[in-house]
């Protein structure tokens, strides 16, 4: 066995199932990747950035035939999505942090009206097109009916909630825990356990996330306001 394989195949065998250490290092940097972006951190984006690569490698074992666990399309693919759009998010934030007077990457609020229907069509037309997609490239593998749908939310839904994320809106938390709501039944059942107790973790600094953007956003909102009565 090369090195590399020694690599890819090392695991910890928990309970009588094997979790390589590829999907526990590459949680854990998603996690520091979330604790990062709620307080605002620029250094968020690229410390995801590792941990995408990472998972990547692990939720596309299965297509080349490294993984004998449920097929995790959306989840493989999304980490490649999500690479693009983290350097899309890490450049906004920088340049925000670097020109704005208060020196913070970003500064949360809501989305517009306009914007909040615009990605509430892309979910719902996304969904319909990655599930047709998804069932075309893993036609013939085991996955109960539902299976596909809940990998084309998830893919979809996680690409939305990182570029409202780069953007700076509040909704990027709420879209977080619609995913998450999808991600960890699923991941419990393809059985990536890792990954499914890190969507449960996620949940909880999803919530405590979203109270300390909301906070900052009507601080802002406040302030404003009493500019404007001066």
């Amino acid at each position: 066995m090369s090195v590399w394989e020694q690599i890819y195949t090392a695991h910890l065998t928990i309970g009588g199932s094997q979790i390589t250490w590829r999907e526990i290092i590459g949680n854990g940097f998603g996690m520091a990747s979330a604790i990062g972006g709620m307080r605002r951190k620029v250094w968020a984006w690229p410390v995801g950035i590792v941990g995408n690569v990472l998972l990547f490698t692990v939720f596309a074992g299965l297509v080349f035939g490294m993984d004998d666990r449920a097929p995790m399309l959306g989840q493989a693919g999304r980490q490649i999505f999500f690479i693009v759009t983290s350097l899309y998010g890490w450049y906004v934030w920088r340049e925000s942090k670097n020109k704005g007077s208060t020196g913070e990457a970003v500064i949360p609020h809501w989305a517009s009206a306009k914007q909040r229907l615009g990605y509430v069509i892309a979910w719902g037309a996304g969904v319909v097109i990655m599930h047709w997609v998804f069932e075309i490239i893993g036609a013939g593998w085991p996955a109960p009916w539902w299976y596909f749908w809940c990998d084309a939310w998830i893919f979809v839904g996680s690409l939305l909630a990182t570029y409202a994320m780069a953007r700076g809106w509040n909704d990027f938390w709420l879209m977080w825990l619609a995913v998450d709501l999808v991600g960890v039944p699923e991941l419990i059942y393809s059985k990536y356990y890792p990954s499914a107790a890190l969507y449960a973790l996620y949940a909880l600094l999803v919530a405590y996330g979203f109270t300390q953007w909301l906070r900052a956003s009507r601080s802002r909102d406040v302030a404003a306001r009493e500019m404007e009565a001066s």
